[in-house]
């Protein structure tokens, strides 16, 4: 999640993707996506499950700045709302 390109970047994880992102942009996510208005899904990536996708959310979390926007850019260069595409 993210407030505009190349914006404050939020990395978490849920069972429930597009449940998630609606809670965000409604102003009922977490204290810190509400705090930077973070309502944009920029990127994603799906696992089989939980305890896969928590060990992937640590990872991220460690990783420098620039590696999380090439992430993103791979994926969607343009920063489109993917949440659009649900």
């Amino acid at each position: 999640m993210t407030n505009k390109r190349n914006g404050t970047i939020y990395i978490g994880v849920t069972s429930n993707l597009s449940g998630r992102v609606y809670e965000h942009k409604e102003g009922r996510g977490g204290v810190f996506t509400r705090k930077y208005s973070l309502k944009m899904l920029v990127w994603y990536e799906t696992y089989p499950s939980v305890t896969d996708a928590i060990q992937r959310e640590t990872s991220l979390k460690r990783w420098p700045r620039k590696w999380k926007l090439d992430l993103i850019e791979k994926m969607n260069p343009v920063w489109e709302d993917l949440y659009l595409s649900f």
